[in-house]
């Protein structure tokens, strides 16, 4: 599994596309998990369904914003939706062959 984080429309998409011909590619894992939460599910069902996802699935690249370096969030909600998606990447990040960066189109291998 390869992980690839970044900011919004920095090149993640066209470069996992270009990395992975099979195309097995999760993208927006941050929206995924922000969608999880309103339909009321816990953060353990969420970490579960996340490792039965990256489990069935090997060969998958995951690919989501960077959420934890703006201005941290006001409401409640936005702040656990953050730290839930920050802590889900840190255990992904853990579990991947590699991990990459993306800014201004130009991955960087991080691990």
């Amino acid at each position: 599994m390869i992980l690839i984080v970044g900011g919004n429309h920095q090149g993640k998409y066209k470069y996992a596309a270009s990395c992975n011909e099979e195309k097995n590619i999760w993208n927006e894992f941050h929206l995924f998990v922000k969608e999880k939460l309103s339909e009321g599910k816990s953060p353990e069902e969420i970490r579960a369904e996340t490792n039965e996802r990256i489990n069935a699935n090997p060969n998958l690249v995951v690919i989501s914003d960077e959420l934890g370096c703006g201005i941290v969030p006001f409401e409640k909600e936005d702040r656990d939706y953050r730290e839930l998606t920050g802590r889900l990447l840190c255990e992904i990040a853990e579990k991947a062959e590699a991990v990459y960066r993306m800014t201004c189109g130009i991955p960087q291998r991080i691990k």
